[in-house]
């Protein structure tokens, strides 16, 4: 494994934000869990969501179902420990969810400064299974481990109204819908027995090989194997091809840059969110390694 922790260590403290050093921190055994939440909680509302950035394309400070996806994985981060901000945070999701249980892509935000036009001008009086399907399936990772969140009433509404949306799916989804949805099934499959034949039947629209281009993206940006299954052994691993995981691992272990951080391959609406992407990214892939097995920390 070429991976150079010490490189993205100094990576993070020249150019992370404050959340995603204490993430780094946490993994490595240098942070506890408290030190995480403290971060997070630089992003949290009084209504009980989170907002001001922690989705770097969404700079307005209002809650936003996109800042409640970043803030239920810090929760996941932290497992076995729980903590009552995530049933607090299922709590505004309820809040904000649509009649038919599914929530909008974004919330209104009253100024656009620095977010992306697709977060800007957003409907939110329209239900999307890309954004549903992000907040409800990280929160099933959380439920694993914390018994609040499973029970609470707004995870089985938002589950429900995935699980009818993508049954309902007759033509090949956006990449990163695809992505939310296929990765939605592999966290509920333990809990839905209808999630293993939607998996089967969403898997349609997956390669074998796990690359599916982003239309609109940025020139060559795709979604790869790991962003359907970034952990071999998984429901959603059966749906490529023998080896296809463990290939995109090796690729992601040698994609660290010379700075110590890894780069995205899709647009940043703003210098800073710039900078924010490639942290959360050099995060994300030391994490990915690790729980695959292929970084021992």
């Amino acid at each position: 494994m070429t991976v150079d922790l010490s490189r993205a260590a100094a990576f993070l403290a020249g150019r992370g934000r404050v959340l995603d050093r204490r993430r780094f921190d946490l993994l490595v055994g240098r942070a506890d869990a408290d030190a995480v939440l403290a971060a997070v909680d630089g992003y949290r509302n009084s209504d009980g969501g989170y907002g001001w950035g922690l989705e770097p394309d969404l700079r307005a400070p209002e809650s936003q179902p996109a800042g409640a996806l970043h803030a239920f994985e810090v929760f996941e981060d932290i497992a076995p420990l729980t903590t009552p901000r995530a049933v607090e945070l299922c709590g505004w999701l309820d809040s904000v969810t649509l009649s038919d249980g599914g929530l909008p892509f974004a919330l209104p935000v009253a100024d656009p400064t620095g977010c992306a036009p697709f977060w800007a001008e957003a409907d939110p009086s329209v239900s999307t299974l890309q954004s549903t399907a992000f907040a409800a399936g990280v929160a099933h990772r959380v439920a694993a481990h914390d018994p609040a969140v499973a029970a609470h009433p707004w995870l089985e509404r938002a589950t429900r109204y995935c699980l009818d949306a993508i049954a309902a799916v007759e033509e090949q989804p956006h990449a990163i819908a695809l992505s939310f949805a296929i990765r939605f099934l592999d966290a509920a499959h333990d809990r839905y027995p209808e999630a293993a034949t939607l998996l089967e039947r969403l898997g349609k629209f997956v390669p074998d090989t796990g690359l599916v281009p982003v239309a609109g993206g940025s020139e060559d940006e795709t979604m790869r194997a790991l962003n359907f299954a970034p952990v071999p052994g998984t429901p959603a691993s059966a749906l490529l091809r023998p080896g296809v995981i463990e290939a995109e691992l090796d690729r992601l272990a040698q994609r660290q840059s010379d700075d110590g951080g890894w780069v995205v391959d899709f647009a940043s609406f703003s210098p800073a969110a710039e900078l924010e992407w490639r942290g959360y990214a050099t995060v994300q892939a030391v994490q990915t390694l690790h729980r695959a097995g292929r970084l021992a920390l």
